[in-house]
């Protein structure tokens, strides 16, 4: 299975990934600690918010401001 990260402005507008990473991982494990490697430079890069895929289906959600 393939997890990966599709991206949203802050208005929730999906953004292009040819402008973003288009990371593909072999577990959860993995996409979640790519994400929290790299999501300062996502959210600097105008990235408001980020959903985790399995395949197709929609996990979850979450917003990268910082606390």
């Amino acid at each position: 299975m393939a997890w990966t990260w599709r991206y949203h402005e802050a208005d929730g507008a999906q953004m292009r990934v040819e402008e973003l990473p288009a990371e593909s991982f072999t577990s959860r494990g993995d996409a979640e600690s790519w994400l929290g490697e790299n999501w300062a430079e996502l959210a600097e890069g105008g990235v408001g918010n980020v959903a985790l895929l399995e395949e197709d289906r929609e996990v979850y959600t979450m917003p990268l401001a910082a606390e």
